[in-house]
């Protein structure tokens, strides 16, 4: 996954609706948020087992969910001038080293 073509893409579609002035990242950390809680309601009242066997339909929304809280992360990256790979691999980093037996 390129991040930086994915980005740009993003920027694309953003400058082509005029939806710059919404995203500041107060509002990007909310539109994650709230597409968050799109994906989690799918698993609403789901048992571990159910959770782990979706139906195809519910497979697929989940993916629609999953990206568009990627996207979403990606342009509040943007906005706050951090790089997604780097922080991504420093959490990942400290991860290992508090956890990685």
């Amino acid at each position: 996954m390129n991040l930086q073509e994915l980005t740009e893409r993003l920027h694309r579609i953003r400058d082509n609706n005029d939806w710059q002035r919404f995203h500041s990242p107060k509002n990007l950390a909310m539109a994650a948020s709230v597409e968050m809680a799109e994906l989690v309601e799918i698993f609403q009242w789901s048992s571990e087992d159910q959770s782990r066997q979706l139906a195809p339909e519910q497979l697929a929304h989940a993916g629609q969910e999953v990206g568009d809280v990627v996207l979403y992360l990606l342009l509040l990256c943007s906005e706050l001038g951090l790089d997604m790979d780097e922080v991504v691999r420093a959490k990942l980093a400290d991860s290992e080293r508090r956890f990685a037996k």
